[in-house]
């Protein structure tokens, strides 16, 4: 099945433009939502994270302890690339689940994640979607939207690839700068991936 990754930086937009994919019918997989379900679900992955981070990384209702995880990555770039080296390819079986039980009917699927391209799973895609947006303006949405401030928000930032590193990897453009309109540009790439898809499909005959 054609496969399409989708991605931005926080505050980017791309849970709207996803929403506006499935109201068309399309299949939507949010890669960091499954990632924060499957680190109480995953057995492997919960043994290698207490492994990795110790026994207090889960409380005794097996339920993650978020603020010990994040009081030992947040400013330790290599205990962070240990921790994603571990939830990123249980991410990937957790999505090589998901798309066995998307109906055949379906032209394509959409993979959303913001770290598409830092975890490499843009590579496993057929296409790609960056949604972007001025950098004031998702500074701002993000503040409003979490309650927090533009330092916490530029520190977040920083640990993800900037809209120019991405945009060298990315296949195709969203512009969510609350002039262009996001349906519109959605139905175009829609047109595009439904064309693209039965390519595919074509061509595996």
């Amino acid at each position: 099945m054609y496969k399409v990754g989708i991605t931005g930086g926080i505050g980017s937009g791309k849970t709207t433009a996803c929403k506006v994919f499935e109201i068309l019918g399309i299949p939507v997989f949010y890669a960091d939502a499954v990632a924060k379900e499957i680190m109480c679900k995953d057995v492997l992955l919960v043994a290698g994270i207490k492994s990795a981070f110790g026994e207090e990384s889960y409380f005794a209702d097996g339920k993650l302890n978020n603020k010990h995880i994040a009081g030992i990555v947040f400013n330790n770039e290599e205990a962070l690339a240990k921790l994603n080296a571990l939830v990123h390819p249980a991410v990937f079986r957790a999505f090589d689940a998901w798309e066995e039980t998307t109906p055949k009917t379906v032209p394509y699927t959409l993979k959303e994640a913001a770290l598409l391209f830092e975890s490499g799973s843009y590579k496993m895609c057929d296409a790609t979607v960056l949604v972007t947006a001025p950098y004031e303006m998702k500074l701002k949405r993000v503040m409003q939207r979490d309650s927090v401030s533009a330092e916490q928000v530029k520190a977040r930032m920083d640990k993800q690839f900037s809209d120019e590193e991405k945009s060298k990897l990315a296949g195709h453009f969203i512009v969510n700068d609350e002039q262009q309109s996001i349906i519109g540009q959605v139905l175009t790439l829609h047109q595009q991936f439904l064309k693209a898809a039965e390519a595919l499909k074509l061509a595996n005959v």
